[in-house]
């Protein structure tokens, strides 16, 4: 068993249905480092994804590659971006797919994560989402069952979010407030854990 495109329709509905709450908290955390403006951002890029018919698409790159398309008309902002870029990456790892296992899950979170840095240009240890995705590959990598990779998925992400609160900002706008942003969440690590956990059932 593995990821597949009904997998990703379902996800999205419960990510859909969690951003209200979400898109509150993810404003608050960014307003204490940016523009308040994260989770009104995700908020209207989620719309965007789950508006994407995909009710007779079961080619997952096809799949992702169609929410890339959607995202990338709803939001020009960094965070976004990014996020557009792992939609993208994804697609072109599982092309003519219809099912990806599950222990292949880490691997093409690497590649996500690798796209992201040449896109971002944000390092290992920067105190961004790049952190958050090196913990979840990590966490994932050889787990076979949606559920024990849901958990470990969360946790790391928990983890990650733990390990780097009292760190300084080293990207993005937060970084000019590098000794602000110390014993803060960053908001894009923060974002990928909330969102994870709305969509692995979690919210």
């Amino acid at each position: 068993m593995g990821l597949t495109v009904t997998d990703l329709r379902n996800a999205l509905t419960r990510l859909q249905g969690a951003m209200g709450e979400l898109e509150h908290t993810l404003n608050a955390a960014d307003a204490k480092l940016g523009d308040g403006d994260t989770g009104t951002m995700l908020a209207r890029l989620v719309d965007a994804l789950a508006a994407v018919d995909l009710a007779s698409e079961t080619d997952l790159g096809a799949a992702f590659l169609a929410l890339a398309k959607s995202g990338a008309s709803s939001t020009g902002s960094s965070l976004g971006t990014l996020v557009v870029t792992g939609l993208m990456t994804a697609g072109k790892a599982t092309k003519g797919r219809t099912e990806l296992p599950w222990q292949e899950l880490g691997a093409v979170i690497i590649a996500i994560r690798d796209a992201a840095m040449a896109r971002g240009k944000a390092a290992l240890g920067d105190k961004t989402v790049i952190d958050s995705l090196t913990y979840l590959a990590r966490a994932i990598e050889g787990s076979s069952e949606a559920g024990e990779v849901a958990e470990q998925a969360q946790a790391a992400l928990a983890q990650a979010l733990d390990d780097f609160r009292d760190r300084p900002c080293g990207m993005g706008r937060a970084r000019m407030f590098a000794q602000k942003s110390i014993s803060l969440d960053d908001p894009g690590m923060l974002a990928m854990a909330r969102l994870t956990g709305a969509m692995t059932g979690d919210a």
